[in-house]
């Protein structure tokens, strides 16, 4: 088949099948309050939720490619090193998405959603990985295409607008996401899809374009903090990802794609919901326990660092959990013998043991990992 080629005039969509939608909008945005309800009331979100954080990062670069898991992740910033060179570099790619997530935060503190915002984060995202000399922080300067690996511009699945174009196709998505729109969740919808379109950068337009759905949501108020994960349901439904996302230049269909994100939306709602609240509860567990079994001040010190690195050195939690140093080897021993700890690699020699906290890691993955 004929390579598909960018629409050029077909953006904004100047009609939706309302009718097909209206009764896909209540549903969804009631799924997404109910989540914001719930990340409203977690307190230091950024420490409680941040292994979700990291599984978004990894969902969001496993679609494009990457191998690495949750798991692995964690276990490389605890000091082990990955089994390979190119999980290394998948590892390094996650750890990008997260901190290009960051800067993007603090960038929306001061600006709109704008290609400042953009750009500053895509350079994070590709500083010293693969990307790295496609033009971080830059829009692209040469045609690219989609497809197969191999693949030329006659063969290609997706051929985006030429690169002399990106500027003006950038900033009408720009004006668009500033607009008043009918709906604001189709709103989303319609700027990830035109994002992906124009493909603006030479590398990590498909991690950008994702993070793009939690930065708008937040800045639009519509959740409380820019804490939505939505590559879960994405990853998981990959081939219609990417067929709806085609049908929109291939067909016009903006509705169909619309219905499609809507869905993952009001899906990722309620697993998000429902992982927070299963992290919640583990939290207010885990208190008592930890207090219990430690009867001292600083379990609750303990327990903050077991949720910001589920997967730690026993010796980084000695130097850093701002613990009594005795203290502190106390509570790694008491936590093991507990099984709030799991050994994952025994201290030898010289080389400090490195712990798991599973029954966090667990939760956040949806199924046992240690």
């Amino acid at each position: 088949m004929p390579a598909v080629h960018y629409q050029l005039g077909s953006f904004p969509p100047k009609h939706l099948d309302w009718a097909r939608l209206v009764p896909k909008l209540g549903p969804t945005a009631a799924a997404v309050a109910r989540y914001d309800g719930m990340l409203a009331a977690v307190p230091n979100p950024a420490v409680l939720l941040s292994p979700l954080t990291t599984q978004e990062a990894v969902l969001s670069s496993k679609i494009e490619g990457t191998q690495a898991t949750m798991g692995e992740v964690l276990e490389f910033e605890a000091g082990e090193d990955a089994k390979s060179s190119e999980h290394r570099e998948d590892i390094r790619e996650i750890q990008n998405y997260r901190s290009a997530m960051r800067k993007a935060g603090q960038l929306l503190g001061k600006l709109p959603l704008c290609g400042r915002v953009l750009l500053d984060a895509h350079r994070v995202l590709l500083n010293s990985v693969r990307g790295q000399n496609k033009g971080p922080g830059n829009y692209r300067r040469l045609t690219n295409w989609i497809g197969r690996q191999g693949s030329t511009i006659a063969t290609a699945r997706f051929v985006p607008p030429p690169p002399d174009r990106v500027g003006e196709l950038m900033a009408a998505w720009e004006r668009y996401a500033h607009a008043q729109p009918e709906d604001r969740l189709v709103q989303i919808a319609v700027l990830h899809a035109e994002f992906e379109a124009i493909h603006p950068f030479a590398d990590g337009n498909g991690r950008l374009g994702r993070m793009i759905v939690p930065l708008h949501l937040w800045q639009t108020k519509q959740i409380s903090k820019p804490m939505f994960y939505v590559s879960g349901y994405l990853e998981a439904h990959r081939d219609a990802y990417y067929d709806r996302l085609l049908g929109v230049s291939r067909d016009g269909d903006w509705t169909g794609w619309c219905e499609f994100f809507l869905d993952a939306l009001r899906a990722q709602a309620e697993e998000n919901l429902k992982k927070t609240r299963a992290i919640l509860a583990l939290h207010a567990s885990m208190s008592e326990q930890l207090a219990d079994l430690t009867r001292s001040q600083h379990a609750s010190r303990a327990l903050a660092w077991m949720f910001a690195k589920p997967v730690f050195r026993s010796s980084d939690f000695v130097k850093s959990a701002k613990i009594p140093t005795p203290t502190a080897h106390r509570f790694l021993a008491v936590l093991r013998e507990a099984d709030v700890l799991k050994t994952v690699k025994p201290a030898r020699g010289t080389q400090a043991a490195v712990f798991a906290f599973p029954a966090l890691v667990n939760i956040v993955e949806g199924r046992k990992v240690f």
